[in-house]
């Protein structure tokens, strides 16, 4: 007997739709193997009708006081706690992720940023007026964009909706947000919650693929877009972008290093990194995969690195015993496998390397030692429970290696020196560099990398200048 798949629809102009021309993909919950729903496939014309109603939003929202657009945040923050329940359901059909851990790591940092960014909608400031030519005063304005159309990822769909839509809303924006055609079911329940507290129009989600989001992008009326997700999707997007000067916002890929020195407690570095390393089953672009080692304390290291990921337990959402559940999707099961597949003859598993049962899309926790700088593995992104570990020499050789990838976006150093920790961080060519910790975020303060990590920050109020234009006004005084 079949069963019925529930029906996800875009929000669009305050209410929701299916795509115009009734085209639909089916959603797969990744613990399962099964598909649970279906959601719209989205085509030019529901771009076209999502940028319409987003521009026609536009001037009445950027006219709102920073007070009304802080009360109209701070309700939706209340709102995600009120419905807290509802979203942790939608996020783990979504992803697989283990319930316990959604509702305690996900949902009080979604409210946090949400209401932070509600603070940050009344600091929308110049820097001053003056007079800076004779009988002249300046004066800067600091304004909204416009319409931002934005591409979440299928990682955290919840939490990168909220980094998204939060200081958009705030500085004045409106929005059209395309979820991943993976992970849609809580973006269109955070869209009937915001959609409850704004005006129509103001905020947007439209499912559909890659093809959705590049007609997005392309779409003459956005002022700006912004993306989570890989390189190649972000080069794709910049491209798209470039041929009517849109503003771009990219938080791409990321290769971590890890860098731990022969003074750390290894028990308690491992502990740590493991955690950093499988949370999310290692699907986050910051994750503690890539560790460098010092020679003198390596085979120690890696033995308790291996142990550490023996004892870490991948299973079903509703296992409490479980660190992390399923990898998003086959594709991304496959592309995990494949890198183990192609280890070069010198590497070595030192622990998992191998698919975790028949049903979902499960990976244990990898451990892979005696690797080289021009591996495959350390040069690419996995994105998934491995964490591979690479010996050096010296402080000058461990800068070297971190460095040596395309990525940089965060990074680590684990040592009891002080001086040396300020040297690395320094020396890091990271937009975050951690100190004996790996992960931990705050909504006061950037995230974002260089290089083909993006350009752009999340979070702060950095994230929230982001959203803005400066305008100079100058005024005769005679």
């Amino acid at each position: 007997m079949s069963t019925e798949l529930r029906r996800l629809r875009n929000y669009i102009d305050g209410e929701f739709r299916d795509a115009a021309d009734g085209r639909t993909t089916e959603v797969v919950n990744p613990a399962t193997g099964e598909a649970y729903a279906t959601a719209p496939l989205s085509g030019e014309s529901d771009v076209d009708a999502a940028m319409a109603a987003a521009a026609a939003a536009f001037p009445a929202w950027r006219d709102s006081t920073p007070a009304e657009r802080q009360r109209a945040l701070l309700k939706i923050a209340d709102l995600f706690e009120e419905r807290a329940e509802e979203l942790i359901a939608a996020e783990v059909e979504n992803t697989g992720k283990p319930i316990g851990l959604t509702r305690t790591e996900e949902i009080p940092p979604m409210v946090d940023q949400i209401r932070f960014f509600a603070g940050a909608a009344r600091m929308l400031e110049g820097r001053s007026a003056g007079e800076y030519m004779e009988g002249l005063t300046s004066i800067v304005r600091r304004e909204p964009v416009g319409v931002c159309a934005q591409v979440a990822p299928w990682n955290y769909p919840m939490m990168m909706a909220v980094w998204k839509f939060a200081p958009a809303l705030a500085a004045g924006n409106t929005v059209v947000l395309k979820p991943s055609d993976t992970t849609p079911a809580s973006t269109v329940l955070i869209a009937e919650i915001i959609g409850s507290v704004v005006p129509k129009g103001v905020f947007n989600v439209i499912c559909g693929d890659r093809d959705t989001g590049r007609l997005m992008v392309e779409h003459p009326t956005p002022a700006m877009a912004s993306i989570t997700g890989s390189v190649r999707a972000g080069i794709s997007v910049a491209e798209s972008a470039a041929k009517d000067v849109k503003r771009v916002h990219l938080e791409l890929g990321g290769k971590a290093p890890v860098v731990v020195f022969e003074d750390v407690d290894i028990a308690k570095a491992v502990e740590d990194i493991a955690t950093a390393g499988y949370f999310n089953a290692g699907q986050d672009c910051t994750a503690a995969t890539r560790v460098l080692v010092q020679e003198s304390v390596h085979d120690e290291f890696v033995a308790a690195l291996a142990a550490a990921a023996a004892a870490t337990k991948t299973g079903q959402p509703d296992d409490e015993d479980v660190l992390y559940g399923p990898l998003n999707n086959p594709n991304q099961l496959a592309q995990v496998s494949g890198f183990i597949d192609r280890l070069p003859a010198h590497a070595k598993v030192q622990a998992g390397g191998h698919r975790v049962g028949e049903t979902g899309y499960f990976y244990a926790p990898t451990v892979v030692s005696g690797l080289r700088q021009d591996d495959e593995i350390i040069q690419n992104e996995v994105f998934g429970p491995v964490i591979t570990v690479q010996s050096f020499t010296d402080e000058a050789q461990a800068v070297e290696w971190a460095n040596g990838v395309e990525y940089a976006l965060a990074s680590s150093v684990w040592t009891k020196d002080h001086g040396r920790a300020m040297r690395m961080s320094k020396a890091l060519d990271f937009g975050c560099v951690w100190i004996n910790t790996h992960i931990p975020l705050v909504a006061e303060m950037p995230h974002g990398g260089f290089k083909k990590s993006g350009y752009g920050k999340d979070l702060s109020g950095y994230g929230f200048d982001d959203y803005t234009r400066i305008k100079h006004v100058m005024t005769s005084l005679g």
